[in-house]
């Protein structure tokens, strides 16, 4: 595995631990991001590998995307590899467990439920603000009503509330919650019912749930990817909530 300057990449007995590693927020920018989906692609590569856990280091497990990176010319190669990993872990035939502590939010909140399994310390906490500086988040919108059923995905979207881990865990947001000190056993435990087992089988066992399903990934992300490069982001709204955010004030929405 390669050496990155953001994300650590560590090899045990067939499991590709990934850690996110610019703490202490791990807030995603695009050379990080793009650190990632290298990342990923070496453990697509790898044929052996039965499972992957993506972690991170410090207080949070990820604040989300650098806001500075959804405006300008910047917003459009942030989106492509924002995106890109999703399109990677959806892709991705080997079992991913993600282990949460503190905030996940935004893109961090979807990187952590677009897991197989979300394990979440109770000091955790899960939300998508986005709403609140003018913008949505097209992965939330796709794979949170999977996670949780329509109605719930658009509170939480409508809303940008910010919901604690057992809170997440009673909608499916989440699937397990347990005390700080005990979240890297309980990822263990779980990762033991995947270790003993053929990696050629499990591979094959989610291709075919994956393949089960009635609905396009793909399709569906490029339908919310146009929306909001082509829609969105030609909003007045859109821009003034992003500059409030920066300039650490509140938007003066003009609904245009």
């Amino acid at each position: 595995m390669a050496t990155y300057r953001y994300v650590k990449v560590t090899e045990e007995g067939h499991v590709v631990r990934v850690t996110l590693a610019r703490p202490p927020l791990n807030i995603l920018t695009i050379e990080m991001m793009q650190e990632l989906n290298d990342a990923l692609r070496a453990v697509s590569a790898c044929a052996e590998t039965r499972a992957l856990v993506l972690a991170a280091e410090g207080k949070a497990f990820s604040a989300g995307v650098a806001v500075e990176d959804h405006m300008g010319d910047r917003v459009k190669p942030m989106l492509e590899s924002f995106h890109e990993i999703f399109r990677q872990l959806h892709a991705l035939n080997c079992p991913t467990v993600a282990a949460v502590q503190g905030p996940a939010l935004g893109g961090g909140a979807e990187l952590a439920t677009f897991c197989d399994l979300a394990i979440a310390s109770e000091s955790a906490t899960l939300g998508q603000p986005e709403i609140k500086v003018g913008v949505f988040p097209p992965i939330a919108a796709l794979h949170y009503p999977n996670r949780v059923g329509q109605t719930r995905a658009l509170q939480l979207l409508l809303s940008g509330d910010v919901i604690p881990a057992r809170e997440a865990e009673r909608i499916g947001l989440v699937d397990r919650v347990v005390p700080a000190e005990e979240l890297e056993p309980a990822v263990a435990a779980a990762l033991q019912s995947f270790t003993d087992k053929s990696a050629a089988v499990l591979r094959l066992t989610k291709r075919a749930v994956r393949e089960a399903g009635i609905d396009n990934f793909e399709l569906a992300l490029v339908r919310l990817e146009d929306l909001y490069f082509d829609e969105l982001m030609r909003t007045e709204d859109a821009a003034e909530g992003l500059r409030a955010f920066v300039e650490k004030r509140p938007p003066a929405w003009k609904h245009r």
